[in-house]
């Protein structure tokens, strides 16, 4: 339940970036495919578009997500997360997925998370903490935010 829980999270804290597209090689790609799966998930007449109740709803859930993700990470109780609870969510993401154990994300881990349902994050389909070619570089094996 953590786990679903923290997907959720991860998603709804990603939507808002992922909301203002990029022209870049792979933003607009990244949101075409978020776009699609929000539809899918909140389109519930089945009209291919969101209505004002639909975006409602989605927002709500967004919303209620956060709340949750919040919730588990905010170890001093203040509501939000400051700089060491979120480097510690971060933490925690990476770890659960990082299937080798050094500390880093390999473009494979990634993949294998992003296709679990995982929104990493930090990332927006910008290679962060990577070096050409898809092997680890950098301190860590994501960025900040």
């Amino acid at each position: 339940m953590k786990t679903k829980t923290l997907l959720l999270a991860i998603i709804a804290l990603s939507i808002p970036v992922l909301a203002q597209a990029e022209d870049g090689k792979n933003g607009k790609k990244v949101c075409d495919k978020k776009h699609a799966h929000m539809i899918a998930k909140f389109d519930t007449d089945g009209d291919g578009k969101l209505s004002e109740e639909e975006r409602e709803a989605a927002k709500a859930a967004m919303a209620e997500r956060k709340a949750a993700f919040i919730a588990k990470h905010d170890t001093n109780n203040d509501g939000k997360l400051d700089k060491d609870e979120k480097k510690a969510a971060r933490e925690a993401i990476i770890s659960q997925h990082d299937t080798d154990k050094d500390g880093k994300l390999s473009k494979e881990e990634r993949k294998a998370a992003r296709e679990a349902g995982v929104r990493l994050p930090g990332h927006h389909g910008h290679k962060h903490g990577h070096k050409k070619g898809g092997e680890k570089g950098g301190s860590r094996g994501d960025s900040a935010e």
